[in-house]
């Protein structure tokens, strides 16, 4: 690991102005970076969210509800099924707030623990501390793999290149298999992939995500964060004095100065240290461990991920010289320089979360008025109306409509269609087709209807010649074609015209 490329003296690189500002640093002078494997409280955590999250994300297209996968988003025949809910492409909208509700959720967080998201949840963290994983169990630690690097080419070296990324491409490639098992059947696609018997479009799609995430993780690792990510461009707007962020604590630790570890400091806290120094022994093991190689010890910049490997390396390097720890920690500028304690209120994470609980309250409203059917009335353009009868006062008109009926659920129903109108008209309507239809799941029912209208007795002349409108109602019934009163109506209606001469 090289250190970071900067000929500052140490005290221009202290903090010099009470407001947190994100300077631009060269992290790397000599391109790769190779991560020091750290032991610690953060590392434990990140070890258990990353492992949470990979298998999380291999687990949920294996589950199965009613007979289907449980969370499926068919492109196919578009339609995304969560378990017994199923969204049609008009009901989008719900994504939509969901996506939505999830980037203010993350900016409310950011408030108050900075990018602790990258940190511990991303999934280009996790994927490439997989990654790294697998480097050090074939290649070994961050010396042995810097040495390799400089080595001569040798069967040795070779041997353990191809394992790497043999196992490198393996892992890739059950990645995409992972992610396209989202968009179609699971369970088909990995013996298809695997046995090599897939189709074109669905082989294309699973080896590109897998291409990505071998690049990604592989070979771009911390260039992803560095150059990519625009979270890391835009977290200083959400930052603010009392956001908690891994911070050097140079007031404790300058000047900083390499020293001998005393056995009698073991039973001390911070005595015997030589004249003019801090507690920083500038041991360096914080840029080592540093998964985007900076130094924090320069303060607050854009490519720090909070993942708190210095921390827990800075930690155990206190103990050893008995001093006291989180001279690196999660802390905010408010305690850092004044003692403060956070505080929870400010007008950013308000406003933040008044926006989120906005969104909340659109995903439920979006689902309330989420119907389970969908209609769409299409009048016969052949003609306007036909007349059956023409006898005086028993004159009979019909119009011809096709009703184009939806069961966006996941059973087959029945529906029953009927048509109401103003009964002050006057004429009477009646549906001279089959009012019940069983309709499959997730099937579109294109059904042709006719509407009668015949004059009632002793109507009104005066508004025979008026237009009348129809209303179609589609209404969800059980066999016999009565509404089952121990469920929620399901109903959707649609107007149209009714014609005559």
């Amino acid at each position: 690991m090289s250190k970071p490329a900067t000929s500052e003296p140490v005290s221009s690189r202290l903090p010099t102005s009470s407001t947190q500002r994100i300077p631009v640093v060269n992290v790397s002078a000599s391109g790769k970076i190779h991560v020091r494997e750290q032991k610690g409280v953060f590392q434990k955590i990140r070890q258990h969210t990353n492992t949470l999250l990979i298998a999380i994300f291999f687990m949920i297209p294996f589950i199965n509800f009613q007979g289907r996968q449980a969370i499926l988003l068919d492109v196919t025949e578009q339609q995304f099924f969560f378990f017994n809910i199923t969204l049609w492409p008009q009901d989008f909208t719900v994504l939509a707030w969901v996506f939505m509700a999830a980037a203010f959720a993350l900016f409310f967080v950011t408030v108050y623990w900075g990018r602790v998201w990258c940190g511990f949840l991303c999934p280009q963290t996790a994927w490439t501390a997989m990654f790294m994983w697998v480097e050090a169990k074939i290649e070994g630690n961050h010396h042995h793999r810097t040495a390799l690097d400089k080595a001569s080419l040798s069967l040795s070296k070779i041997g353990k290149r191809v394992s790497k990324h043999t196992a490198w491409a393996v892992i890739a490639l059950v990645t995409g298999c992972g992610f396209m098992g989202y968009f179609m059947p699971a369970r088909e696609l990995y013996i298809d992939i695997f046995s090599f018997s897939s189709g074109f479009w669905t082989g294309v799609w699973v080896w590109f995500f897998a291409l990505c995430t071998y690049i990604n993780a592989g070979w771009m690792r911390e260039m992803m964060c560095l150059h990519c990510c625009p979270y890391s461009r835009f977290q200083a707007v959400m930052f603010d004095s009392n956001t908690k962020t891994v911070s050097y604590d140079a007031t404790r630790g300058e000047n900083r100065g390499p020293r001998k570890r005393n056995k009698k400091q073991l039973a001390l806290v911070n005595d015997n240290k030589p004249a003019g120094l801090g507690d920083c022994v500038d041991c360096h093991l914080c840029v080592d461990v540093c998964p985007t190689g900076i130094d924090i010890r320069n303060g607050l910049q854009y490519e720090c991920i909070n993942c708190g490997a210095c921390v827990d390396a800075c930690n155990q390097t206190m103990e050893k010289f008995g001093y006291l720890p989180n001279l690196i920690s999660f802390t905010s500028e408010n305690a850092l320089e004044k003692g403060e304690k956070p505080s929870f209120w400010s007008i950013k994470a308000l406003g933040y979360a008044g926006a989120l609980l906005v969104m909340l309250v659109m995903i439920v409203l979006d689902l309330q008025s989420r119907t389970n059917i969908q209609l769409n009335v299409i009048r016969d353009r052949q003609s306007l109306y036909r007349v059956v009868s023409t006898e005086p006062n028993k004159e009979v008109i019909e119009n011809s409509y096709l009703l184009k009926i939806r069961n966006k659920t996941q059973q087959a129903a029945f529906y029953k269609i009927s048509v109401s109108y103003d009964h002050l008209s006057a004429y009477d309507f009646e549906i001279t087709n089959d009012t019940v239809v069983l309709i499959k799941a997730a099937e579109q029912l294109e059904y042709p209807v006719t509407v009668n209208s015949s004059l009632k007795p002793n109507a009104d002349f005066d508004a025979l010649y008026a237009r009348e409108v129809l209303t179609f109602l589609i209404t969800e019934v059980n066999s016999a074609g009565e509404v089952v009163q121990t469920k929620v109506l399901n109903q959707v209606i649609q107007e149209s015209r009714f014609f005559r001469p």
